[in-house]
């Protein structure tokens, strides 16, 4: 089995970002405070978000509005202007927060761009994922850069073929098994799942542990090694 493109997801994959739409809602929570519980809202926020996904897309400007639309929601009407006017500050800041990369991301790149292409599959805000991606310093090691709107069997069979030999011969790593991992799967390629701490609930799915393409690792030290015992 040989495999010609290694894929890699990037929010919590290759650097830090869920850990900043967590202290966005930590402080939503405290300027709605008067209005719902921590926990209610929260419930609150998942279905708006749920409701938009097909609207906003996936990524900050959709988070921020899915927390005006619920703080308008529980409040009744009633949230003050200036309440919505601190979301939207939120917002902003979360989209100029620092890029702080996962460990060994750098080093397994690098020692697998010798031998493989190395494609960036991402969905989320253009703009935004390429503004992390800049700063990240990781953009010349990847062959391709793919941001998509969201994360499908028919997307990866696609980007898989255009850049490879097809999704068959491709592998993905990434931290969501339902973006990551199964739809990859599906689409007849190897999907790695590298966990981390913390997922967006949106994310979670049942990890295809039978299949026989599927493998998990604690984190991406040990994505060499993988590829080497596929390929054996």
């Amino acid at each position: 089995m040989r495999l010609t493109v290694i894929g890699f997801d990037a929010d919590d994959t290759l650097w830090h970002n869920e850990r900043f739409f967590q202290l966005t809602q930590a402080r939503f929570a405290e300027l709605m405070a008067d209005h719902a519980g921590a926990d209610h809202l929260g419930e609150r926020l998942i279905e708006a978000e749920k409701r938009n996904i097909t609207h906003y897309g996936f990524g900050v400007k959709g988070f921020t509005l899915s927390m005006i639309e619920t703080a308008i929601e529980v409040s009744e009407g009633r949230v003050p202007a200036s309440v919505l006017a601190e979301i939207l500050a939120a917002g902003r800041e979360m989209l100029s927060h620092p890029i702080e990369l996962l460990p060994h991301v750098r080093k397994v790149i690098e020692s697998l761009s010798d031998h493989y292409r190395i494609m960036l599959v991402t969905k989320g805000d253009l703009i935004d994922q390429e503004r992390k991606l800049a700063q990240s310093g990781l953009g010349d090691l990847f062959d391709a850069v793919e941001i998509v709107s969201d994360k499908k069997p028919a997307v990866y069979a696609e980007v898989f073929a255009r850049h490879g030999a097809g999704a068959e011969h491709g592998l993905m790593a990434g931290n969501s098994l339902k973006s990551d991992v199964i739809p990859m799967i599906e689409a007849g390629g190897w999907g790695v799942h590298v966990p981390h701490e913390l997922t967006w609930a949106l994310e979670h799915a049942d990890a295809p542990v039978a299949h026989p393409r599927f493998a998990e690792l604690p984190d991406l030290s040990g994505l060499p090694a993988l590829i080497e015992r596929i390929e054996s």
